[in-house]
């Protein structure tokens, strides 16, 4: 059953705010953050389980994703996903994963309330409101931190308790 009262329901009154959807990512970035920083340096690089990719390619895939997101969702020009090369240790990777951190911060102000509900094509191929695009940022986050979860496990250490964002 459709409910055609959505979008008057949510002008006045949103779910979350921005305010909120951005504390929400940054909290999934703080710990997926932490599963970088818990990962010994070669196995970082190197590990995998059953043809999937290690977990430094999955971290990289996050940062492709968010930094020119971010960029695209806040301005509308969305910038090749595939332009940045794999830093050759974790530090490396870690420093790159808070710039972005501090990007986020720095576009968000700029993304309007009306902008959410735009529809945009995201780096060119991906057409779909703009808040559904940032759920897809977090939701993909979510699925390679929990390969990070079961690469941690495989080496016989505890990752981060995942609901400590």
């Amino acid at each position: 059953m459709e409910n055609k009262n959505v979008e008057n329901a949510t002008i006045g009154h949103p779910v979350v705010t921005s305010e909120d959807l951005v504390n929400h990512w940054q909290g999934h970035r703080r710990l997926t953050r932490r599963v970088i920083e818990a990962f010994p340096e070669k196995e970082l690089f190197e590990f995998s389980i059953g043809g999937m990719r290690p977990f430094a390619e999955l971290a990289m895939e996050m940062i492709k994703i968010a930094r020119p997101g971010i960029v695209g969702v806040a301005t509308g020009k969305w910038d090749n996903m595939d332009d940045m090369p794999t830093p050759k240790t974790r530090e490396g990777i870690l420093e790159l994963w808070d710039k972005v951190t501090e990007q986020i911060d720095a576009f968000w102000p700029q993304i309007s309330p009306e902008r959410f509900q735009e529809t945009d094509v995201a780096f060119g191929q991906y057409e779909n409101q703009i808040y559904a695009s940032l759920f897809y940022f977090i939701d993909n986050e979510i699925h390679h931190r929990g390969q990070g979860y079961v690469y941690l496990r495989a080496l016989g250490m505890t990752p981060p308790p995942f609901w400590e964002r």
